[in-house]
């Protein structure tokens, strides 16, 4: 008997019913199924359950009458947020400190990784990697700790402004100076665990293209220029893709351990007000409301960048 065509029995496939083919698949790949239940099961329980508790975003919640119980009040708590007298305040802050993270933060671990991947001494290499990795071990509440003390009027950042000039101040109460305090804070703590991933990717480059760009006459510059940096560019727009999709998740942990009310008017984002109004006021409908605004800015600016990479890298998500 002749034998059909793969193409053929694709489409015989693609007529059989949905169950039917679930179950064949089932019977041809259950290990893998078995494999893949306790991450889904993990992400029903702990990712997908709770987004039921969103509809208190709708409602005006209170714990006694529970999320059944409460009264339905519309979209009166975006319009309550997107009213209120700080919103555009928070707003500023919030993609400020996310955009000042982007643009300085995000290229840190991509040259810190070219920078290694051109040291040829192996011990001085891992060095390097070992210093630059330990901060991200340290506790936040630490580094915050290490930040207060060097930024206070008698600290170690006022010692070296008075020998460059300047006046001894705490510098945590400028609001000038939070900006830089928090992002340089914020690379030096991450930098080093940042560059593992582009390392990685550093490793799948083919070392026969050097070899090549060598008996050209290229100098280690353009061979970084025009090997290196294409070599790992997929990774890159990967990440900064993901990175645009979170660009209003601000590390709201530190702030809340760095800001005071000096800095209130560069300092309060998104998440800080959510934790004031939503957890210690005990508004919990506007808090989820806050962060359902939250979690819709950055689904879109996910879609729109993932897309924008498509078509103009060839690369993206989905």
């Amino acid at each position: 008997m002749r034998k059909q065509p793969l193409a053929g029995a694709a489409a015989i496939s693609a007529r059989k019913p949905l169950g039917m083919r679930l179950s064949e698949d089932f019977k041809q790949n259950k290990y893998k199924y078995l494999m893949i239940l306790p991450v889904l099961i993990y992400l029903i329980v702990f990712a997908y359950k709770p987004m039921y508790g969103l509809v208190i975003a709708f409602k005006n919640y209170r714990p006694a009458l529970g999320i059944e119980g409460s009264p339905w009040v519309g979209f009166r708590q975006f319009r309550l947020f997107f009213n209120d007298v700080y919103f555009w305040r928070l707003l500023k802050n919030t993609f400020s400190i996310s955009l000042l993270s982007i643009l300085f933060g995000f290229p840190a671990p991509i040259i810190l990784a070219l920078l290694l991947n051109e040291i040829k001494n192996t011990a001085f290499k891992r060095t390097v990697q070992t210093i630059t990795y330990m901060p991200y071990f340290i506790s936040l509440v630490v580094v915050c700790g290490l930040i207060k003390t060097y930024a206070q009027s008698n600290g170690l950042m006022s010692q070296i402004a008075v020998q460059f000039g300047g006046q001894p101040q705490n510098f945590l109460m400028n609001p000038d100076c939070f900006y830089p305090i928090y992002i340089i804070s914020d690379i030096w703590q991450g930098i080093g665990w940042n560059s593992i991933i582009y390392l990685a990717a550093l490793t799948s480059i083919d070392q026969e293209q050097y070899e090549a760009a060598r008996i050209d006459g290229a100098g280690r510059f353009q061979q970084m220029w025009h090997i290196t940096l294409p070599g790992i560019l997929p990774t890159i727009i990967i990440l900064f893709i993901l990175r645009m999709g979170g660009i209003l998740n601000v590390g709201f942990e530190k702030i809340l351990l760095l800001y005071s009310e000096p800095t209130y008017t560069v300092a309060d984002v998104i998440s800080t007000y959510v934790y004031r109004k939503g957890i210690l006021n005990g508004a919990y409908s506007f808090g989820a409301a806050v962060g359902l605004f939250n979690s819709v800015v950055n689904v879109f600016f996910l879609a729109v960048f993932n897309r924008i990479g498509r078509k103009f890298a060839g690369m993206s998500l989905y």
